[in-house]
C-alpha cells in the first residue's frame, strides 16, 4: 500500500493481519482476539435491524465525486458503505463460467448498509428511507444497463415475487442485475430441474415451461 498509494499514509500498525475466520468475527463487531467458539452461540445478545444494497463502480470515482458521497453520508448519518475491491483472478475467469457474472470491468463493489435497534414501523421507515437516499444519489456512479447487484444482499427493493410463482418477466427484473446474460441459462436449468417451483422464495429463479425457450434458452413468448 506505502508503494502503491503513498498518499494514504498507511503503516504496518495500521494494519491488522488474520485469517478468514478471524475477520467473520471482526465484520461482526466482535472485539480482535475473541474466542472462534463465540460463533457457536445461535442466540444473539441484542436485537438489531438491518438492510443491504449493493452496486459495482465500473469507472473511477473522481475526487469531488467521493468528497460529495462523503457530504451526502454526512448529511444521512445513518449508512455506511463498504467498497470491496475487484480484479485479480476473478477478471480472469469469464463471466459465463459460473453463475456469478461480476468479474471483469468491475473496479469494486459497494455494499450500503444500515442498522438500528428501535422497533417498530417509524423506525424501520426512517433508516429504510435514507439508504434508499443514498442509493439514489449514487446513480451516475455505478453501473448501468442494468444497474447491477450482489447476489449475497438479498435487496428486496429490486423486486419480488407474487403470491405463486413468479413469471419469467418479473424474475428478470432482479435477475438479471444479480446475474446478467447467466439469468437465462438458470432459468433453463431450474425449469428442468424443478418443473413445479417447489424451491421458492421472493426472488427464486422463475420456471417456464421449457419448450418456451430458443435455443438460446431466452423465453420466446411467455
Amino acid at each position: 500500500m506505502s508503494e502503491r498509494f503513498p498518499e494514504l499514509g498507511i503503516k504496518d500498525e495500521d494494519c491488522k493481519e488474520m485469517s478468514w475466520i478471524e475477520s467473520i468475527l471482526f465484520w461482526s463487531n466482535y472485539p480482535i482476539g475473541t474466542p472462534l467458539n463465540v460463533l457457536l452461540e445461535r442466540q444473539p445478545n441484542s436485537e438489531k435491524f438491518l438492510k443491504k444494497k449493493s452496486d459495482y463502480v465500473q469507472e473511477p470515482i473522481s475526487k469531488a465525486d467521493l468528497e460529495g458521497m462523503m457530504r451526502k453520508m454526512i448529511e444521512l448519518k445513518r449508512p455506511a458503505l463498504t467498497f470491496n475491491p475487484y480484479g485479480g483472478k476473478m477478471s480472469q475467469i469469464p463471466e459465463t463460467e459460473t453463475p456469478f457474472p461480476h468479474r471483469a470491468g468491475n473496479k469494486y463493489k459497494i455494499q450500503y448498509s444500515v442498522t438500528w435497534k428501535e422497533e417498530g414501523d417509524e423506525a424501520a421507515a426512517k433508516n429504510l428511507k435514507k439508504i434508499r437516499e443514498l442509493y439514489k444519489y449514487m446513480t451516475p456512479y455505478v453501473s448501468k444497463s442494468p444497474r447491477s447487484a450482489y447476489l449475497n444482499y438479498r435487496d428486496v427493493d429490486l423486486g419480488v415475487n407474487g403470491i405463486g410463482n413468479a413469471s419469467y418477466w418479473v424474475g428478470s427484473i432482479w435477475g438479471r442485475k444479480y446475474f446478467k446474460g447467466n439469468f437465462d441459462r438458470l432459468v433453463k436449468v431450474k425449469s428442468m430441474v424443478d418443473p413445479d417451483n417447489f424451491f421458492r422464495y421472493e426472488q427464486s429463479i422463475p420456471c417456464v415451461e421449457v419448450e418456451a425457450l430458443d435455443s438460446n434458452g431466452r423465453a420466446e413468448s411467455l
